[in-house]
């Protein structure tokens, strides 16, 4: 095996990264010899205000007219048009380039910190990330079956599995999080938020870009950079990639050292308890991986190619082709409480962590001025496969003998792929009228497929088989369309009134989905399923336990009425009513579930003040839902699969603000902060992941949670970023800058089990410095998680309801590097 120092950068992605760097050394090599541009020209085509070079200390001020220093505007898209993020009765995160490259964002998980309301932890098993938005999220949403409450765009283009959650993010103008349903004009599965992710833009007759390197501690090595590529007056071209890379967090404990005779003994008890004679074997320690690439490990890369075509003022077309392998490592769910003599951040493993996941995406953009009012063609398409292993057993218990005091159980995603395409065309008005409106047309399918094998064997792998399955699900597919339209009238210079409506027909389909399951045939070998063994093959002692084929077809209108009021130039308030709607569909055995909808009563206040200096923005809310999803791995009648169902709603209220304030020139604080209060209606919950008590009403283990407090919803939360600029004599600047964040205790699954199942309050600071030169360079010291702090993201139990052994998934210990980088 491996070791996890010497992991390369993906195969398939070494040609368009090494094209990309080509590509970075011609592009400085012209910028160089490149002529003077006019100070005007300059000007048109420079990058939107939010979009602020690499590495350049003091990009978040800009110079008024009358020569003063203030906060530059923020453009967003929330309304499908760009408004100015202070003048958008939406409640919306945007967080610019700048702040992504302060904060050293490479994913979703860096992200939540950035946004009120917001949570997430990554989830094992299947290499993916969950987000979860005003309490609202779907830890399950991990599967081929689940939808998550929160939608993902990249350029307006759908990312519709969890998997898209997980991509790297780089070289992005920025992030828009919107926050509250966004059902009517984002469509679905934005139940309670959508993220729109905005990579950069080609510009005309430009050549410039950036690269930057870094390392840090875990053998951390990255690189990334961009350059942008005239092709003519009316052609541009821009190349981006990044690889990013760290050994794992987590350490191989020893194999167990039990002796011959004990080993013996406890075979022999557990024979003469009629347990299966299989003969003797003591237990073999190769079994248990010692060295290699370790759990929570990255090695990630991506590259994009981008093309802009204006051949009049009128027309414009953005395409770009993105290609992203993964070669990482899963995350690991560690021990909350070690054995005696194990550190922490190790486990006792007997699964050899491995993830490969690639995707193509192509993004398009097609927008045609008609003078008045303007037409957009947005499409994309997405292609992905992946495969993965993981230790789901998690070390907790050490074997007594090959077949007793422990299990093995595996979680191999054997191969999954998907297949989904967009198309959204809108006809809306672009200049300011008595009424601006937008109607528009969408229709997106997908096409998955995955095996996902769960062996289950007493002991070790060399022991007799507990359980067995293979989830094989050949064929889902789902199709949505939709018709929407909004409208604002604009009652006065100050006085504005929206209404929108949305009508989505979902249809989905579940075609040869099987589970087969372990059937007990004596002569059926007792091995744990791989993916050389054929479980539709009866001499292998598996037969079809879950019959999975359905179809689900469903529709729904959701709508919103909002009126906004301008107290001043500066100063706004809104309030707004608007729903939200997620499908319904099947689960495993074909057992159909119900629609979750929602209701959102808002209200907001944005401000502007000390002459552009501080920006105040605060949103107070009051969701009701009805029919809430709930999803779990669950036992039925012998059979392990997942299942749905509806609870009878769940409440949510809260109180989100962001400020943000330009002290001085070189001093600027941003806050955000957030309180959140949440009950769940009447549901009786079980599942897989936890130890509960025998149910009363239901055969198996449940929990009756009606009433509990939803999880990764901490009822406050709070973030501060300070930075200071240091100018320097000769040109060149340092700016320090600290970030903190402090969060109240929260529960990590609707079970609320006590103190296993809860995050307590804690704070953590993220600390940096940056050196900028006039020269274009600059170099970034950082310090992310300074106090080390152990903070879980979710959780599970095993064991007896009385005793359970706790695990948990754990936010990065703390990190450390340097990245250095230069703008041509």
């Amino acid at each position: 095996m491996t070791s996890a120092s010497s992991r390369r950068p993906a195969i398939g992605l070494v040609t368009p990264v090494q094209f990309a760097v080509l590509a970075l050394i011609a592009g400085a090599v012209q910028a160089q010899q490149a002529p003077d541009t006019p100070a005007s020209q300059t000007v048109a085509q420079a990058a939107p205000q939010d979009s602020a070079p690499q590495g350049s200390a003091g990009a978040n001020a800009t110079t008024t007219a009358d020569g003063k220093q203030a906060l530059p505007q923020v453009l967003v898209t929330a309304t499908k048009r760009s408004t100015s993020l202070q003048k958008t009765p939406v409640s919306v995160t945007a967080i610019n380039s700048q702040t992504l490259d302060d904060n050293h964002v490479k994913s979703m998980l860096d992200v939540f910190n950035l946004v009120p309301s917001m949570q997430g932890t990554g989830q094992g098993d299947h290499g993916i990330v969950s987000i979860t938005l005003r309490g609202i999220g779907n830890d399950s949403a991990k599967t081929e079956y689940a939808d998550p409450e929160v939608a993902l765009f990249v350029d307006g283009v759908f990312a519709p599995r969890p998997e898209g959650a997980a991509t790297m993010l780089f070289d992005l103008d920025g992030i828009e999080v919107l926050r509250g349903p966004q059902g009517t004009l984002w469509g679905r599965n934005s139940t309670v938020g959508a993220i729109n992710m905005k990579t950069a833009k080609p510009v005309l007759r430009d050549t410039s870009g950036y690269i930057e390197g870094g390392v840090g501690n875990y053998a951390r090595m990255g690189i990334k950079g961009a350059v942008n590529i005239p092709l003519g007056d009316t052609i541009a071209a821009r190349v981006a990639f990044a690889h990013e890379q760290h050994d794992g967090y987590v350490s191989y404990q020893r194999a167990p050292n039990v002796s011959l005779a004990s080993q013996r003994a406890a075979y022999d008890a557990y024979v003469a308890g009629g347990g299966k004679d299989v003969g003797f074997q003591p237990i073999n320690p190769n079994l248990f991986v010692q060295s290699g690439d370790k759990y929570n490990a990255q090695d990630q890369t991506a590259a994009r190619l981008s093309f802009l075509i204006k051949p009049s003022d009128k027309l414009r077309w953005d395409i770009s082709l993105e290609q992203f392998a993964d070669r990482g490592t899963p995350s690991m769910s560690l021990m909350q409480t070690p054995r005696e003599g194990e550190k922490f951040w190790s486990a006792l493993i007997d699964t050899a962590p491995s993830l490969k996941r690639d995707s193509t995406s192509i993004r398009s953009r097609l927008e045609y001025d008609m003078g008045g009012m303007s037409l957009a063609y947005v499409a994309g398409y997405t292609h992905f496969k992946g495969s993965g292993t993981y230790d789901q057993d998690l070390g907790v218990n050490v074997p007594t003998s090959f077949t007793t005091g422990a299990t093995y159980q595996a979680d191999n995603t054997v191969w999954s792929k998907y297949t989904s395409h967009s198309h959204e065309v809108t006809l809306q008005s672009n200049e300011r009228q008595t009424i601006d409106w937008v109607l528009g047309l969408y229709y997106a399918a997908e096409d998955n497929g995955i095996r996902f094998d769960i062996p289950i064997m007493n002991g070790t792998q060399q022991g007799t088989v507990n359980w067995q399955g293979s989830f094989i699900q050949p064929k889902e597919t789902v199709d949505s369309s939709a018709a929407f339209g909004q409208a604002t009238w604009n009652l006065s210079d100050a006085f504005h009134v929206t209404g929108g409506l949305r009508y989505t027909h979902d249809d989905r389909k579940n075609k040869g989905g099987r589970g087969w399951t372990w059937a007990n045939v004596a002569t059926a070998p007792q091995i744990p399923l791989n993916p050389s063994v054929d479980p539709t093959d009866p001499a292998n002692g598996y037969t079809a336990g879950n019959i999975n084929d359905a179809h689900y077809t469903g529709n729904k209108t959701t709508w919103l009425a909002r009126a906004a009021y301008d107290l001043s130039k500066t100063t706004m308030v809104y309030a707004s009513v608007s729903t939200g709607y997620k499908s319904g569909g099947t689960g495993d055995g074909g057992l159909a579930y119900g629609p979750e909808t929602l209701t959102n009563y808002e209200a907001g206040y944005k401000s502007t003040l000390l002459d552009g200096r501080m920006t105040f923005n605060a949103s107070v809310y009051h969701m009701k839902f009805k029919d809430f999803q709930f999803s779990a791995p669950v036992i039925v009648n012998g059979n392990r699969q997942f299942a749905y169902s509806n609870a009878e709603g769940a409440k949510v209220s809260g109180v989100e603000v962001e400020a943000a304030y330009l002290i001085t020139p070189d001093d600027r604080l941003q806050l955000s902060a957030s309180y959140t209060k949440t009950k769940l209606g009447a549901l009786v919950a079980s599942s897989n992941d936890y130890a509960l008590p025998a149910c009363t009403t239901l055969t198996g283990n449940c929990l009756d949670v009606t009433g509990n407090e939803l999880p990764h919803a901490p009822k406050v939360s709070l973030q501060l970023m300070y930075e200071h600029n240091f100018p320097l004599s000769n040109g060149d600047s340092v700016a320090p800058r600290i970030s903190y964040h402090y969060q109240s205790a929260n529960w990590l699954s609707v079970f609320n089990l006590g103190d296993g199942d809860r995050q307590k309050a804690y704070s953590t600071a993220d600390v940096a410095v940056r050196y900028s030169s006039k020269r274009n360079w600059y170099a970034d010291l950082y310090v992310r998680n300074v106090g080390d702090e152990k903070i879980k993201t979710s959780a599970g139990s095993s064991g007896s309801y009385a005793s359970a052994i706790w695990t948990a998934q754990y936010a990065a210990p703390r990190t450390f590097g340097l990245n250095a980088g230069y703008n041509f």
